[in-house]
């Protein structure tokens, strides 16, 4: 599919719904309205075509920014190419979406990590701080020494941050505590010391969650899905 037809399949799955919700969540410029659910499915169609994502991507859209995190090839996103796409970043969902979907499993993802949280671009930092939310969930041989760095960080510096990097280190605080008891006993000192995360959520239902609650709300719902498997 060239990128020609690409973005005039997005145009067609648009409704006027979802471009009302996603502007209220931060999305700006040009944008068609694309479900996930939607994206989903053409990404599955798609397949992994990085030469299309980064056509997608350039388009500046929305929902083909959207999708061009689907389909991009981590493995081919260098510290070149992880560094254009960040300084391209204008929202916090596709912060988010970046983060996870491309830097996370690129090879240079963790060597623009620290760089990306002490940008003075606030989507950029929120990337860098994503990144470490994602170090937490899936790279379990990482010591505790790693992550109990940036919660002193974290604790130190989460009020002085930018207004979508603070939601971020909060996360990344929440991640790193469900990583092992000894790790959520400091993340949860911390998150006390730290006090409530002040974060400016637009015109929407959305909240930063209170660490020690959704810690513990998060590893009981786990529990629970590990023992209904062996069940």
């Amino acid at each position: 599919m060239t990128i020609g037809e690409t973005m005039a399949t997005l145009n067609g799955l648009g409704t006027e719904q979802n471009r009302k919700i996603y502007r209220k969540h931060g999305a700006v410029g040009d944008l068609f309205g694309v479900s996930f659910a939607d994206l989903a499915k053409l990404a599955k169609k798609l397949k992994r075509n990085h030469a299309l994502a980064q056509q997608l991507w350039d388009t500046g859209n929305y929902d083909a920014r959207n999708l061009a995190t689907m389909i991009a090839e981590p493995a081919q996103m260098d510290t070149a190419a992880l560094n254009a796409w960040a300084t391209g970043l204008n929202s916090h969902g596709h912060a988010d979406l970046f983060a996870r979907n491309v830097a996370s499993s690129s090879p240079s993802g963790a060597a623009c990590m620290k760089d990306w949280m002490n940008s003075s671009t606030d989507f950029v930092s929120q990337c860098g701080w994503d990144l470490l939310a994602m170090r937490a969930m899936n790279e379990a041989v990482l010591p505790d020494s790693y992550f109990e760095a940036f919660l002193e960080t974290i604790e130190s510096g989460i009020h002085a941050g930018q207004n979508r990097t603070r939601h971020a280190m909060n996360m990344a605080l929440i991640a790193t505590g469900m990583r092992n008891p000894a790790l959520r006993a400091k993340a949860e000192a911390a998150a006390k010391r730290m006090g409530r995360v002040e974060v400016d959520h637009g015109d929407t239902n959305c909240k930063t969650p209170d660490a020690v609650a959704y810690i513990a709300k998060a590893l009981a719902y786990k529990a629970k899905k590990t023992t209904s498997r062996k069940t």
